[in-house]
């Protein structure tokens, strides 16, 4: 049998073992990629889905103006946090492994 020791695969065993622990730290590297750019992803989504519903339940009232005002003074509280997920969102995309 070729590679020594009876190794069945031929080639030196050390040469294997070593392709083989390169391939699973690519492959380790790949899923962490993947699993930061899941959750880049969903906070991206939760940040407009949650935007969208508090805006949403603003009821406006009043003239054009008074509505305009309201809904600002409603984004003034709710942006800074849709931000933040976007942060957040943002750090998960650019993440070096």
């Amino acid at each position: 049998m070729e590679g020594g020791f009876g190794f069945p695969f031929g080639g030196d065993p050390d040469d294997l073992m070593r392709s083989l622990r390169e391939f699973a730290e690519k492959q380790t590297e790949a899923m962490q990629e993947s699993q930061r750019e899941q959750f880049a992803t969903l906070t991206l989504n939760t940040a407009v889905e949650l935007t969208g519903a508090a805006l949403s339940q603003v009821q406006l009232s009043g003239t054009p103006d008074e509505q305009a005002i309201a809904m600002r003074d409603a984004m003034r509280v709710l942006f800074p946090e849709a931000v933040a997920l976007v942060s957040a969102a943002r750090q998960g995309f650019m993440r070096e492994s």
